[in-house]
């Protein structure tokens, strides 16, 4: 009977350790300061659409954002709290090749525009 409940306890002992580490580890082995950005352009027949999105993947808010769209184009961004996620227009003047941002924490990252794939038959292809 003893060895009986010492399995169950040990069994939810694991099982309660497991749902941690799943809840809350991979926050703990995340970075304070981390910025994904995907920038996107679309051309179309007639016209082309552009979204710039940006992802706090860090622990900590990120402040003072300057987005530089290529050129003088840019904007600026007070801060991002962890897990915001904003979707942004540039302006029509930039030239969409890629996209640079910095952060008061010392992040300087610059990515290239990715276009969707085209598939017969879909709009645009």
């Amino acid at each position: 009977m003893r060895r009986g409940i010492l399995v169950v306890i040990i069994g939810v002992i694991i099982v309660s350790s497991g749902l941690l580490i799943l809840v809350y580890g991979f926050n703990i082995f995340s970075e304070d300061y981390n910025l994904e950005i995907d920038p996107l352009k679309d051309e179309q027949n007639l016209f082309s659409t552009a979204r710039v999105a940006l992802s706090n993947t860090g622990k900590l808010p990120l402040t003072n954002v300057i987005i530089n769209y290529g050129g003088q184009s840019t904007e600026s961004i007070e801060s991002i709290s962890p897990g915001q996620k904003l979707l942004l227009s540039p302006p029509e003047n930039a030239p969409l090749d890629f996209v640079t941002v910095t952060t008061s924490e010392g992040l300087n990252l610059t990515k290239t525009y990715r276009t969707p794939i085209k598939l017969p038959g879909m709009m645009g292809s």
